[in-house]
């Protein structure tokens, strides 16, 4: 997928995008390429699929949120919004970096326990002039405060991941996973007590018609 391609998706999806953001954007391919010839956060055979399988994945949860709750939606998308959102796990940026670049009414707190890749998430972010992003190194569990959303792109299986998110959240969590989802997501809830009621998938592929997405959800679990 071009830059050009992308750009055409994301406005259809979600409007006209300013001049800046548009920027941001598109200045994401020659960071990555030039960072990932360092330090190795997005696979070889896949940075030329940057748009497509890294940023519009991560966008995923903005269309998820614009579908499901569009108030909060609109409120991430305004400048003046303030809404504290976590994103676990983030490599080397994802799914934080293109979420903040389309809203700038969060304030994205980008944690990482690998400190090579969240060096990369923090120039990458300091290099587009991204004012709402705040790079830590450090294991989620460890970090002081609570946030309106947690996000997080398949670091781990649900079961595991759950338990670092105890406490942290007001809204809800928003999960970017495939796989055996089903299977996943019956022990943890089972394990974890969680009210079916409060659990709600969406198939990314509804949104993007490509291949890639097949199986692919956004999981909300509700705050």
């Amino acid at each position: 997928m071009t830059f050009e391609e992308f750009i055409t998706v994301t406005e259809s999806s979600f409007g006209e995008l300013t001049t800046v953001q548009k920027e941001q954007f598109r200045k994401l391919d020659g960071l990555y390429r030039d960072w990932n010839s360092k330090i190795n956060v997005i696979s070889r055979k896949d940075i030329d699929h940057l748009y497509s399988h890294h940023v519009l994945h991560s966008l995923a949860i903005a269309q998820y949120m614009k579908l499901a709750m569009p108030e909060m939606y609109g409120s991430l998308r305004s400048p003046s919004g303030n809404t504290g959102i976590l994103d676990i796990g983030t490599g080397g940026g994802f799914p934080g970096i293109p979420l903040a670049i389309l809203f700038p009414g969060g304030h994205f707190t980008l944690c990482d326990s690998i400190g090579k890749k969240i060096k990369v998430a923090s120039a990458v972010a300091e290099a587009i002039g991204l004012g709402n992003v705040t790079a830590v190194n450090a294991r989620a569990e460890t970090l002081p405060g609570k946030f309106g959303f947690i996000v997080s792109r398949a670091v781990t299986s649900i079961e595991n991941f759950l338990p670092w998110t105890q406490g942290r959240y007001t809204h809800g969590i928003l999960y970017l996973k495939g796989g055996d989802i089903a299977g996943e997501l019956g022990t943890a809830m089972q394990k974890f007590r969680i009210r079916p009621g409060s659990v709600h998938m969406w198939k990314v592929d509804s949104w993007l018609k490509d291949e890639y997405f097949e199986g692919k959800m956004v999981i909300f679990f509700e705050g």
